[in-house]
């Protein structure tokens, strides 16, 4: 375990909290059920109020009450009202997100610090004046909530293909398509894609090339992937673990299109994805070599067709957030906290490959 976290919950299941074992515990949270619930439920259950420090605007659906939680299994939780006009100090749970302001007062034993992101940590601010954090809720596997962008359930564990119906190929003209509007990403990824552009076709749509498709018509342009294009660069913006975006999951997976992928280790895109369902150009020493492998998929229908065998296999399914934490805040897994946040959110990341 992460020697800035400690850990005091020995009691609490480790099938909810991290562990040194893959996997990131959404379905096992999205089923937890306090033991103690049904009792507590009889009696009366003191609702658990979560207050959100934060500017983020992701955040403004979100209305004060019990409305976000009424179909959850575990709904006894509310929003406060605004956190400015909320005594904190009677809060269950707070919530620091991307664009946090630190608190004014000092963490009560029974009161739950949460530190939420969905950035990577190259790009939030720093995180020195979060003290006592007790949980995370990141795209990491190792939060103590993981939250990924989405997420992929098969439907039978031993079923990894099944035959196909059609052939994915058929009628597409186009080789590798990209949108990217960020032309100056640390993680080098147009430097990538120029170079690749030199030995195979590639159209980059957006501010980054000389293709064009309105911002407005998200998914008529993602159509084009299931039409004309074979591949699709699914290329992040960071090199850190874990970090996979709807990049790949949305414009890649839910499209007829295999996607190239760079940003977060093969073996975590191998941990969240469908077997075979993606590239990644960790397994080629340069962008000519890759090319020269996409030329042979384009060449050979049955060796392209392969990528998309894992379809009908599963599903991609909500993880509802903050229904594991309602859950998780009548559980003994309240008891943990973060020696040093700072060191446990920026260790994971590098800035080149």
């Amino acid at each position: 375990m992460d020697s800035s976290r400690a850990d005091r919950s020995r009691n609490a299941s480790p099938s909810l909290a991290p562990t040194n074992q893959t996997g990131d515990r959404i379905v096992n949270q999205l089923m937890f059920m306090p033991p103690h619930m049904q009792e507590l439920t009889k009696n009366g259950t003191k609702l658990k109020t979560i207050l959100i420090y934060d500017e983020n605007r992701r955040w403004s659906a979100l209305k004060p009450g019990r409305r976000t939680f009424s179909g959850c299994p575990v709904n006894t939780c509310t929003f406060g009202a605004d956190p400015k006009k909320t005594d904190p100090t009677n809060a269950d749970a707070i919530v620091f997100g991307d664009k946090f302001h630190p608190a004014k007062h000092r963490r009560k034993p029974n009161q739950v610090w949460i530190f939420f992101s969905l950035e990577p940590p190259v790009h939030s601010r720093s995180l020195t004046s979060l003290k006592g954090i007790n949980w995370t809720a990141t795209y990491r596997h190792d939060s103590d909530i993981v939250v990924p962008y989405n997420k992929f359930v098969s439907y039978d564990p031993n079923v990894k293909i099944l035959p196909l119906k059609r052939n994915y190929a058929s009628r597409k003209t186009r080789k590798v398509a990209w949108f990217v509007s960020n032309c100056k990403a640390i993680s080098g990824r147009l430097d990538y894609a120029r170079e690749l552009a030199k030995h195979i076709q590639v159209d980059i749509y957006g501010k980054c090339g000389n293709m064009r498709c309105p911002i407005n018509q998200t998914e008529k342009c993602r159509k084009m992937l299931d039409t004309d294009y074979k591949f699709y660069l699914a290329f992040e913006n960071s090199y850190c673990k874990d970090y996979i975006t709807e990049k790949f999951y949305e414009t890649g997976l839910q499209h007829d299109v295999v996607p190239i992928v760079l940003g977060a280790r093969k073996e975590d895109y191998a941990n969240n994805a469908p077997p075979h369902s993606f590239i990644s150009i960790e397994d080629f020493d340069s962008p000519k070599s890759l090319a020269k492998y996409l030329h042979r998929l384009d060449k050979n229908d049955g060796l392209y067709n392969n990528y998309f065998r894992w379809k009908g296999t599963g599903e991609f399914v909500k993880t509802n957030f903050w229904c594991r934490v309602c859950a998780l805040l009548h559980d003994e897994l309240t008891d943990r906290h973060y020696e040093n946040i700072e060191d446990w959110w920026h260790a994971i990341c590098v800035l080149n490959t």
